[in-house]
């Protein structure tokens, strides 16, 4: 079955298509060890990874190899109901009374998406009555971030809840939580000696497909692909809150709402018809278009770095263009991928990648498409990962015209196996 990349699934997702209600195929497979027990604890492991990826694959592993992916090559459909949202504002309700100290993390270099979510898990943290603390690391935030930060100056108690990691490990207790939003990897956490000491207490929510590196025995774990965004998840936890306590503000709402654009580009990628409902009812709290807009400029310096980036545009395959960064220059890892979603804008242009140095010894990848080609098992295939038409990976240790190579070696060696 391996050898025939597990046809089988799509022969069942295709058979069943033309009915109502098309089934997907999810299979976890373990082998190689002798204690039966622990390759059914593997297995079982397998199968919830499959899952977390967004089902419709199959997940091999043997005793000590890497885990290997087949499948999860079609765009994942808008499959999640309310009713889940529902028990996971339950459970995250129950954990708050056995917590003195909710911390809430983004990952390192955060997005929209991350400091808006964090924003959104701290309002409902205090609709519970729980002190929440949103930790960011003031070093390497983007331009919109750094502007949103300076708005929140305008709010006291807002400004005070945000503190540096090197606070909260202070801070946390063996009663504190710690909440990873936007992320499920504890390498790329903005707070790495915070998870560390709150491992064993973490809650995960999060939209990207989960990898194999993952927290030990979380509390709660809340993924979902098919979601646009993570504050489009929590947005949806906000309808199953305490009334009668104060509820998001405009500057939250505004955040929230520029994490949803951000992450949809301007709700054209990735959006269900559950994305423009989170933005209706974040719009309704008062979310500010027109600051927004503000928070989301780019400064020159980096739009004149994108379109250089943009000028060494070359087609690697049919629909496929490629952009590469110089060796000796290190590029803003949000520059690269913005220069990657720019590409998709151009006519003819089904998926972008841009290649730059990201530091003295590392290389990034970030890649796009339009949904019809599956970048994200191209990225995987160089260690990286991410959703279907948006994904990225690093690579040490090489150049960029190394790093090319290995790109044009995986997009060739996906082709061939389709």
């Amino acid at each position: 079955m391996q050898n025939d990349k597990f046809k089988i699934l799509d022969v069942i997702r295709q058979d069943t298509s033309k009915q109502n209600y098309p089934l997907t195929l999810s299979v976890g497979i373990a082998y190689g060890d002798e204690d039966l027990a622990q390759l059914a604890l593997t297995s079982q492991s397998n199968l919830d990874l499959a899952l977390g990826r967004g089902g419709d694959q199959v997940v091999v592993k043997s005793k000590d190899g890497q885990a290997r992916f087949y499948g999860g090559k079609t765009n994942p459909m808008e499959k999640r109901t309310r009713v889940r949202a529902r028990m996971i504002s339950q459970a995250l309700q129950e954990l708050f009374k056995q917590t003195d100290t909710v911390f809430v993390v983004g990952h390192s270099r955060p997005d929209m998406d991350a400091i808006g979510a964090s924003m959104g898990i701290r309002r409902i943290a205090q609709m519970n009555g729980i002190d929440c603390r949103i930790v960011v690391d003031p070093e390497n935030l983007h331009s919109d971030v750094e502007r949103l930060m300076e708005a929140t100056a305008n709010d006291p108690e807002l400004a005070n809840a945000i503190i540096t990691p090197e606070a909260a490990v202070a801070a946390a207790t063996d009663q504190s939580m710690i909440v990873m939003v936007d992320h499920s990897k504890p390498s790329i956490t903005a707070a790495p000696d915070l998870y560390e000491k709150l491992s064993s207490r973490a809650v995960i929510i999060d939209h990207h497909r989960r990898g194999e590196e993952f927290p030990d025995n979380p509390m709660l774990v809340y993924i979902e692909p098919y979601a646009s965004s993570t504050c489009e998840l929590i947005t949806e936890m906000f309808e199953y809150q305490p009334t009668g306590v104060p509820a998001i503000n405009k500057l939250e709402a505004t955040a929230m709402l520029a994490g949803i654009t951000v992450d949809t580009k301007s709700f054209s990628l990735r959006t269900g018809t559950r994305t423009f409902d989170a933005a209706s009812y974040l719009r309704s709290m008062g979310a500010n278009a027109l600051m927004i807009q503000n928070l989301l400029k780019e400064n020159v310096d980096s739009y004149i770095q994108k379109n250089h980036l943009i000028d060494t545009i070359e087609m690697v395959a049919t629909g496929m263009a490629l952009c590469t960064g110089e060796d000796d220059r290190i590029y803003d890892p949000v520059i690269a991928a913005q220069a990657a979603d720019s590409l998709l804008s151009l006519s003819g242009i089904e998926a972008g990648y841009v290649i730059t140095r990201r530091s003295e010894d590392q290389i990034g990848i970030s890649a796009r498409s339009l949904g019809d080609i599956n970048v994200q098992v191209v990225m995987e295939r160089l260690g990286g990962g991410g959703h279907l038409s948006n994904a990225a990976t690093q690579i040490k240790d090489h150049s960029v015209a190394e790093a090319k190579q290995m790109l044009i070696d995986a997009i060739q060696a996906v082709a061939e196996e389709d």
